[in-house]
């Protein structure tokens, strides 16, 4: 096999679905390969004594099956392709050396050189496989395997984000993708979400999303401002919803721009009927909530064993006595887990008043984060009973996310 590991390797794509592929070991190194094996659909055998929890979590799910013995000659029967992943490096040998009788191509994980395959550095975007096999410093394919996990990673982002050729890759289809662009910090946005952006024709933001992402769209693409929608007669929210038609049906493809999840207090849903109403296709792409990324940013966990087993995501944006509000406080105060309330800082005093009338602790902590995840982040601690004079006093104004609960007194060790 010297010759063979002086040369390059040969690309080439596997078609494994419905195939037999036969994994010899049960360690970290196979619970890492199944994965991409099972997603190409092939049809896996484990040879091992043992295995890792993960992967035998996959054998009682039923995607891979067991042989709980050792390897022995003649287990590659049928075989299309092979991995040789124990720790023992003579029955490594010895798996190669059947798989080469047998022709079916094969990795030797412990010993790349001495197999007849190698396994490139994957990655995966939009449809796109990205595989990579680099040479080292003394030309054998496939020796450096960080660099090819480096060079993979960079391609791959670059394909993402949008960057790399994207009015090649990717044909614009005509419609509207609901982009949940994460708290604010422009790299929370999700990588499909970032992609989206650097295809659009038309960007229409809200106020509360990641606004950096603006500046890097590419200058032939309109941005509207949700806030400046001229409303005339209609509701706001209407007319931001004849935008995105409007846009739409001219053909072009509409990103509509919205801090958060679209889901979660976003109104995504009512934009989301309208469209399909009016025959325009629509995207959902979700987007990391503020009600749990904020609090995480400044190192509180909404839940914590020990401490709080449930986190409820209020609205805070109608006071407790309002007619309107869909919300039983009193049901709320009788919780023992974490409350986040979004949209409250307006109302936060009457939802206090109205969690301590029904038997929440004056002492409960309380932290108001305000622009989470962005520059000008900050938190100010409280107890219920102080935190509306707090915010006052603090010049606490919106966006902020109040988390009320134990979890607000634990501090990060180290």
């Amino acid at each position: 096999m010297s010759e063979t590991s002086a040369t390059p390797a040969y690309p080439v794509g596997l078609r494994l679905a419905g195939r037999r592929v036969v994994l010899v070991g049960g360690g970290t190194v196979a619970q890492r390969r199944l994965p991409a094996l099972l997603a190409a659909g092939a049809d896996v055998t484990v040879v091992a004594p043992e295995v890792t929890p993960s992967v035998e979590a996959m054998v009682t799910s039923g995607e891979i099956t067991w042989e709980r013995r050792a390897w022995r000659d003649g287990d590659l029967a049928d075989a299309w392709y092979a991995l040789a992943a124990t720790d023992d490096p003579d029955v490594n040998a010895a798996i190669v050396a059947e798989a080469e009788s047998r022709r079916v191509w094969c990795v030797r994980t412990d010993d790349a050189d001495q197999g007849t395959a190698w396994t490139p550095a994957t990655g995966r975007s939009d449809g796109i496989t990205v595989a990579v096999l680099t040479s080292g410093a003394q030309g054998a394919a496939g020796r450096d395997p960080r660099r090819s996990a480096a060079i993979r990673d960079a391609i791959v982002a670059r394909l993402g984000d949008g960057t790399l050729d994207a009015e090649q890759r990717s044909p614009r289809t005509p419609g509207v993708a609901l982009v949940g662009g994460g708290p604010g910090d422009p790299d929370l946005i999700t990588v499909r979400g970032r992609r989206l952006l650097a295809q659009a024709d038309v960007v229409v933001a809200d106020r509360l999303g990641p606004r950096d992402l603006l500046d890097e769209l590419p200058p032939h693409v309109e941005v509207i401002d949700a806030a400046k929608i001229p409303y005339g007669r209609a509701m706001a929210q209407e007319a931001i919803n004849a935008v995105l038609v409007e846009h739409a049906k001219a053909g072009r493809s509409v990103v509509r721009l919205k801090g958060g999840d679209p889901f979660v207090f976003g109104r995504g849903m009512e934009e989301a009927e309208q469209l399909a109403a009016e025959g325009v296709q629509v995207t959902v792409v979700p987007g990391i909530s503020s009600s749990i990324s904020v609090p995480g940013a400044v190192g509180i966990p909404v839940t914590h064993r020990g401490v709080a087993h449930e986190f409820t995501v209020v609205s805070g944006h109608v006071a407790p006595d309002d007619p309107r509000s869909l919300v039983d406080w009193p049901a709320l105060a009788r919780l023992r887990g974490t409350l986040v309330l979004l949209m409250a800082v307006e109302n936060l005093g009457a939802i206090a008043a109205a969690l301590r009338e029904h038997g929440r602790p004056d002492e409960t902590p309380v932290a108001i984060v305000q622009e989470g995840t962005m520059a000008t982040e900050r938190r100010v601690d409280a107890t219920l009973a102080t935190a509306a004079e707090r915010a006052v006093a603090e010049g606490v104004r919106p966006p902020a996310v109040v988390v009320i609960g134990d979890v607000v007194s634990l501090r990060q060790s180290g």
